[in-house]
């Protein structure tokens, strides 16, 4: 299941780059250039949502990686943050924010396998408003 939701935001990211990428002839580079930044950011944070799906699963064997990942996905939202001033970007990135919040407050609560789903529909609705 979590290869085939990271097939579709992959998939999502490059078709928004091809876009982006025959918008940029006809429009301001700077509104370009941020809008690759952020379905970058969005795929790098993909990524790391994958981590931590496999993280959790593996918690037995390395506890450490659960927050390694948490904290992976919270370096790129803070890269996003900064590079956009888009509204439903940073409503994303917010959302995105407080669905990690929870699964690491539930892994400090000595929970050993939290729920990320809702990290999971958090970045897929990130990355649906950066390629949108």
């Amino acid at each position: 299941m979590a290869v085939r939701h990271r097939r579709r935001i992959i998939t999502a990211t490059f078709a928004a780059v091809a876009v982006l990428a025959a918008v940029g002839a006809s429009s301001g580079c700077d509104a370009v250039n941020k809008a690759i930044d952020c379905v970058q950011t969005a795929d790098a944070i993909a990524d790391s949502v994958t981590d931590l799906q496999q993280a959790v699963e593996n918690a037995a064997n390395d506890p450490t990686q659960t927050g390694q990942s948490l904290d992976s996905i919270e370096r790129n939202l803070d890269k996003i943050g900064d590079r956009t001033d888009n509204v439903d970007v940073n409503k994303a990135v917010d959302d995105l924010r407080k669905a990690v919040g929870n699964v690491r407050d539930a892994v400090e609560n000595g929970d050993k396998t939290p729920d990320v789903g809702p990290v999971t529909d958090a970045a897929g609705e990130l990355t649906k408003v950066c390629t949108s």
